[in-house]
C-alpha cells in the first residue's frame, strides 16, 4: 500500500495546507537569520492548522436524524421513498456536504447539502427513492458529512447517525383457483356442521328466548322437546392451512450462494461479494422459489380468509432462524396484520444446517468439480469475520433436528383433519419422502412443490413423487425456472383415483 493511502484523503484545506507550508518557511528562515519574531510567526502558523484539525475532531456537531421508508416494508421490485430530516441538536452555523451511504445495490449515494434552501423550525427535509430485486434487510445510512473549522483550515468527514434497517419481502405471485378448498366455499369457510370433528357449540337448536322472531321456530324440535325450540344461526369456523417450509441447505444443494459460499454456478465467489451490498443471506435459486412460493401461498389462502400455521421439515416454528421474523417462535398467524408478519419473516429467511449433496444414483461426480462441502468449506475460509461465524452457525449445526419425523407428525396432528397440508420441499431422498408420505393422512387435502434443479436428470425424483402420492399428496416436481402459476394449477392433474384412494385412507384414520 503506498504511503499516501495511509492517510485521510481529506485532513486540511488549501488554506490550512498554506499556512502549514508558510509556516515551514518561517520555521526555516528563523533558523537561518535567528529573528525570534519569526519564529514566534512560524510557531502561530503553524500550531493554528493543527488546533482546527483537533477541534473538528474532538469539538464534533450534533444532529438530529429521522429517517421513514414508504412503504415500510418494501415488495422486491417495488419502489420506496426514503424520506430524511436532518435538524441541529446544539449550537452551531455553517454549510455542510452531507450524503446517504447505500449498499452497492442501490447504486450511488445520494449527497445533498445542510441546510437545506427550505428549512422550516431549522430542520431540513430530503427525499430519494430506492428499489431492490432481492428480499433481504439492508442497512440504509448511516448519514455522513464533511465538516471544517470556522476558519476553514481542516476537515473532518464522520457520521451523524447509525442507519435504519430497510425490509424487503418476497413479492407474491398471483395464483388461480384450484381446488384446494374442497368443501369450503369460495370466501374458505364453511359451516360447522360439515366438519370432521365438530365442537359443543354446534347446537342447532335452543330454547326460545323472548324476542326471538316466530320465523325461527323449529317446530320439529318443539315437538320432540316439549318447549319451544328455535333455530341457532349456524357458527362458521375458520378455515385453517398449514405450511411446511423446508429451508435445510441439504435439500438445496446446488448453486447455493450468500455469505461467500457459492456463486450462481456452484464456485466460491469473490471475496466481498456478500458484503458488498449487505445481502448475506445463505440462499440458492430453488431456496428463493420456494420462499416466492411460500408467500404467494399464504397470500392467496389469507385472501380466503384461512388462519395459517407455518412449520419447518422438523415441525418447529418456521421462521426460528429468521432475523427479520416479529416473533420468531410464532406458528399461527390470522388475517392482514399475520400475512404482513409473514412476508416480514419470510424477507430474512435463509438456509439452515449441514451440508450435504443427494448424489442420484447412477451419476458419479464430474472430474475436477469441487463437492458442495468442499466448496463451502473453501468460500467460508476467504470470510474470516462476523460474516463466516454467521454462516458457520447457520450451515455447520450438527445438532439439526431430523426431518420429518414424530415432531413434525404430532404437531400435525394436533389439527388433524382441519384443513389442507401444503408443503414447500427443496429436493428429498426416497428414504425422506416416504417418512413424509404419512403426513398426508392429517389433513384435508394435501400438496406438495419440489423444487429441484435436477428434475429431468434425476432418476430418484420419480421414486419421490410416487412415495408421496401414495400416502395421499398431490406431488409437482418442478425447477427454479418453472412459472409458479402453472406449478400451482398442475395440482388439479392429480389423478381422482389416486385421490380418492388417499381419501379413504385418511378417513380411516390411524397413523401408520
Amino acid at each position: 500500500m503506498a504511503l499516501r493511502d495511509r492517510f485521510p484523503g481529506h485532513i486540511f484545506s488549501t488554506r490550512g495546507w498554506g499556512l502549514l507550508g508558510a509556516g515551514a518557511v518561517f520555521l526555516l528562515a528563523a533558523q537561518i537569520m535567528g529573528r525570534r519574531d519569526l519564529l514566534a510567526l512560524a510557531v502561530l502558523l503553524l500550531v493554528l492548522p493543527l488546533l482546527s484539525l483537533a477541534g473538528t475532531r474532538l469539538l464534533k456537531p450534533r444532529f438530529r436524524v429521522y429517517r421513514e421508508f414508504n412503504p415500510s416494508p418494501v415488495e422486491t421490485s417495488a419502489l420506496t421513498t426514503v424520506r430524511l430530516a436532518v435538524a441541529r441538536a446544539g449550537a452551531g452555523t455553517g454549510h455542510a456536504i452531507m450524503d446517504e451511504h447505500l449498499p452497492a445495490r442501490f447504486g450511488e449515494s445520494p449527497v445533498f447539502r445542510f441546510p437545506a434552501r427550505s428549512a422550516p423550525g431549522g430542520t431540513s427535509r430530503y427525499e430519494y427513492h430506492l428499489r431492490s430485486a432481492k428480499r433481504g434487510q439492508f442497512l440504509i445510512g448511516p448519514v455522513t458529512a464533511e465538516f471544517s473549522d470556522p476558519f476553514g483550515l481542516s476537515f473532518h468527514r464522520h457520521a451523524i447517525d447509525d442507519g435504519d434497517l430497510l425490509t424487503v419481502t418476497p413479492a407474491a405471485v398471483q395464483l388461480p383457483e384450484t381446488g384446494l378448498a374442497g368443501a369450503r366455499g369460495q370466501d374458505g369457510v364453511t359451516a360447522t356442521r360439515v366438519r370432521a370433528n365438530p365442537s359443543d357449540d354446534d347446537v342447532m337448536t335452543r330454547e326460545y328466548r323472548h324476542g326471538d322472531p316466530m320465523r325461527r321456530v323449529h317446530w320439529a324440535a318443539t315437538a320432540r322437546h316439549g318447549a319451544l325450540m328455535v333455530r341457532q344461526e349456524e357458527s362458521v369456523t375458520t378455515p385453517e392451512a398449514t405450511i411446511i417450509l423446508d429451508q435445510r441447505l441439504a435439500a438445496y444443494p446446488h448453486g447455493v450462494f450468500g455469505h461467500g459460499a457459492f456463486s450462481s454456478a456452484g464456485r466460491p465467489g469473490p471475496a466481498g461479494t456478500a458484503n458488498a451490498d449487505g445481502h448475506e443471506l445463505l440462499t440458492s435459486d430453488a431456496f428463493e422459489w420456494a420462499v416466492t412460493a411460500a408467500m404467494s401461498i399464504a397470500a392467496h389462502l389469507a385472501d380466503r380468509n384461512y388462519s395459517l400455521r407455518f412449520l419447518d421439515s422438523a415441525g418447529g416454528p418456521a421462521f426460528r432462524h429468521s432475523s427479520s421474523a416479529p416473533d420468531p417462535e410464532a406458528e399461527e398467524y390470522t388475517g392482514a396484520s399475520g400475512l404482513q408478519a409473514i412476508a416480514e419473516s419470510l424477507a430474512a429467511i435463509q438456509l439452515t444446517g449441514p451440508h450435504s449433496v443427494h448424489a442420484p444414483r447412477g451419476r458419479t461426480p464430474q472430474p475436477g468439480r469441487q463437492s458442495g462441502t468442499a466448496a463451502n468449506g473453501a468460500a467460508r475460509a476467504a470470510f474470516p469475520g462476523p460474516a463466516a461465524s454467521r454462516s458457520r452457525g447457520a450451515a455447520g449445526s450438527a445438532a439439526t433436528p431430523p426431518a420429518f419425523d414424530d415432531a413434525l407428525m404430532d404437531k400435525l396432528s394436533a389439527h388433524r383433519l382441519r384443513g389442507p397440508i401444503l408443503a414447500v420441499l427443496g429436493h428429498l431422498s426416497p428414504a425422506e419422502a416416504r417418512a413424509l408420505s404419512p403426513a398426508a393422512g392429517f389433513g384435508a387435502n394435501a400438496f406438495a412443490l419440489l423444487v429441484t434443479d435436477h428434475a429431468p436428470d434425476s432418476v430418484e425424483v420419480p421414486e419421490v413423487l410416487e412415495a408421496l402420492r401414495l400416502g395421499g399428496w398431490r406431488a409437482v416436481a418442478v425447477s427454479a425456472r418453472s412459472p409458479l402459476a402453472d406449478a400451482w394449477a398442475a395440482f388439479d392433474e392429480a389423478d381422482p383415483a389416486r385421490s380418492a384412494a388417499a381419501d379413504v385412507r385418511r378417513g380411516a384414520g390411524g397413523r401408520p
